[in-house]
């Protein structure tokens, strides 16, 4: 099959870029579920940013901690808004210049500064303990925040001597439409999604914090069938905490996030064959002699039981327990039918007079 991820269904947190994470995921045949989990607020008219720019101003920084890109450009251009952007960028450029990772290292360098040194893990623990041994004691450290404060981070360089500047360019806020957020919610805790990304460690804390008195369940789905696929380590971490297994490219950037998805995702399918016919399955599609077919929820949980025991017979009270509640022994039936017309196969799900189904085997 040429589309890679074709028949697999991949929840999208992200709201700045997730318009092009989602097309990424679509071009290899993807279905995506949109749902930002935050949204990002610029703070270019907030008082705590002007006070900071000042502060940056009157007691120049021997360090600059650039940790975003958009944080970065956001910071200047509410400078040219101010008419502080000239000198705030000739302040910025006596500065040992940090960078937590390449967006914040392309922020710096568009603005005609330089970086002296950037983490391999992009994770503001390294980029702290690197300071520390070169030394802050006495010296002004410009901490351009993330949209949160970084306290740990901060009352460490304090320990360590400096004085620390904490630049709130921006802040997380709850997404302006909260439905599709509470949708996907629904979908990783019923296992009908078979992955959700991340791009930043707030939006994972969000989608917990959405999830509820269901947290638990959503963590038990990211701990087994839902794969939880994340821009790089630091997003990570508030999953890997709660014993989430995640897969991170090495290095933090959407394109090595979809190979990512895309070499990991197909290792989890189930192939078996039956009735002369080698089946896959793939999310919410199986494959049948290399061909997709499209199956609706309930003939693929049919399906999928059926497969974990191939040439078992399930009774129909077995089946209907994978069926949504609600569901009656009538739902068992006309699952198996639509099943059987959706792949093409008829023989391939054998009815066994009295007691259930089974895929047919011999």
């Amino acid at each position: 099959m040429r589309d890679e991820l074709a028949g697999f269904t991949i929840g999208v947190t992200a709201d700045r870029r997730r318009d092009e994470l989602a097309a990424l995921l679509q071009r290899r045949g993807a279905r995506v579920v949109l749902a930002p989990a935050l949204r990002i607020v610029p703070l270019a008219d907030d008082t705590d940013l002007r006070e900071a720019t000042r502060a940056c101003l009157e007691h120049p920084p021997d360090v600059l901690m650039a940790n975003t890109g958009i944080g970065m450009r956001g910071w200047l251009e509410a400078a040219e808004g101010w008419g502080l952007a000239e000198p705030l960028r000739t302040t910025l450029a006596r500065a040992y210049v940090v960078s937590r990772g390449p967006k914040a290292t392309g922020a710096i360098r568009a603005a005609g500064l330089r970086e002296h040194w950037s983490p391999d893990s992009e994770s503001c623990d390294e980029v702290v303990e690197h300071l520390v041994r070169r030394g802050v004691a006495g010296q002004v450290v410009a901490m351009q925040l993330h949209g949160e404060r970084q306290p740990e981070c901060a009352d460490a360089l304090v320990a360590a001597g400096a004085t620390v500047i904490e630049v709130p360019v921006y802040r997380w806020a709850p997404p302006a439409d909260p439905a599709p957020l509470h949708r996907l919610i629904d979908l990783v805790a019923g296992r009908l999604v078979d992955a959700v990304t991340f791009t930043s460690a707030p939006a994972a804390e969000a989608l917990l914090r959405a999830a509820g008195d269901r947290t638990e369940t959503v963590l038990e789905a990211l701990r087994g069938d839902v794969l939880a696929g994340c821009v790089g380590t630091v997003t990570a971490e508030p999953l890997v905490r709660r014993g989430v297994p995640v897969s991170a490219p090495s290095r933090a950037r959407l394109g090595a996030l979809v190979r990512t998805i895309v070499e990991e995702l197909p290792r989890r399918t189930v192939s078996v064959k039956a009735a002369g016919h080698v089946l896959t399955l793939r999310g919410h599609a199986a494959v049948v002699d290399g061909e997709l077919r499209q199956l609706a929820p309930a003939p693929m949980a049919v399906l999928r039981a059926l497969a974990a025991s191939p040439g078992k017979v399930l009774s129909r009270t077995a089946l209907l327990r994978t069926l949504p509640r609600g569901a009656d022994e009538h739902a068992v039936e006309m699952a198996v039918a639509r099943l059987r017309a959706g792949l093409t196969a008829p023989r391939v799900v054998q009815t066994v007079v009295k007691r259930g189904y089974r895929l047919r085997v011999d």
